[in-house]
């Protein structure tokens, strides 16, 4: 998608890395220079155990404002099992999702509550949980299904981290009149559970006419393992479109 500037969606400090070539470098491993879960996010999400699946199942458990779940094991980001069948409640993830946008929700950790009834106070399991997949009614955007996995400090979990851009307000090709060429939103990372990133900072301020980030420029902790071709753009100053170079004659 071709964008004549873009807006600026988050203002958040950072330390520029640029090659004469935009690269990105990695500096040394300082936990305080890459981004963390914003805490006023942090929330328990409560679920009940559900017995039982299937379309009528699931059509009930919708029309009492419940979603029906899942929660997988899967500590390597690939092998599922230990299945646990849950429903939480539509209002909490409608207003997750909302708040944090589909793949913000996608790529952050919360605790995860089972009991036996939302008014129970006997907890049958707490766990903490990656969602991994959310189907959302076209319509209504409300939430039709949720499936997590769990996220115990020594999982590896592959996560498809969303894209934060920044510096287009001093991009040198942006000022020129170039386009901004967004190829990548979100890129995915083989994570250990406990350095999720919330975000990455993809930062334009120093890319010209022309030039492009690759997946492999992206300043990220060195524990993350990408886990696509380094040489995929994620963004390029792409050069006028010729309608516009005719404008400007």
């Amino acid at each position: 998608m071709l964008i004549r500037r873009i807006v600026l969606t988050k203002s958040l400090p950072h330390i520029r890395f640029f090659s004469n070539t935009a690269a990105a470098v990695v500096p040394p491993d300082l936990e305080k220079d890459y981004p963390k879960p914003d805490p006023k996010y942090d929330e328990t999400i409560h679920a009940v155990v559900r017995v039982a699946s299937g379309k009528n199942i699931a059509a009930k458990e919708r029309k009492a404002g419940r979603v029906p779940s899942i929660v997988f094991e899967q500590e390597d980001g690939q092998h599922g099992g230990n299945k646990r069948l849950i429903s939480v409640q539509a209002n909490q993830i409608r207003k997750l999702v909302n708040h944090l946008g589909r793949s913000h929700f996608l790529s952050r950790l919360f605790d995860l509550e089972v009991r036996s009834d939302f008014e129970s106070n006997d907890v049958i399991e707490k766990v903490r949980v990656l969602p991994r997949k959310v189907h959302l009614e076209a319509a209504s955007d409300a939430p039709l299904n949720v499936t997590f996995i769990r996220a115990p400090p020594s999982a590896l979990l592959k996560v498809e981290v969303p894209l934060v851009f920044i510096g287009d307000d001093v991009s040198p090709g942006l000022k020129k009149g170039s386009y901004l060429n967004i190829i990548k939103r979100t890129v995915k990372f083989l994570c250990p559970a406990d350095v999720i990133p919330p975000y990455i900072e993809v930062d334009l301020s120093e890319l010209d006419v022309n030039q492009k980030l690759l997946m492999g420029d992206l300043r990220v902790h060195p524990a993350l393992k990408l886990i696509q071709p380094k040489d995929h753009p994620v963004v390029k100053i792409a050069g006028a479109r010729v309608s516009d170079q005719k404008k400007a004659k």
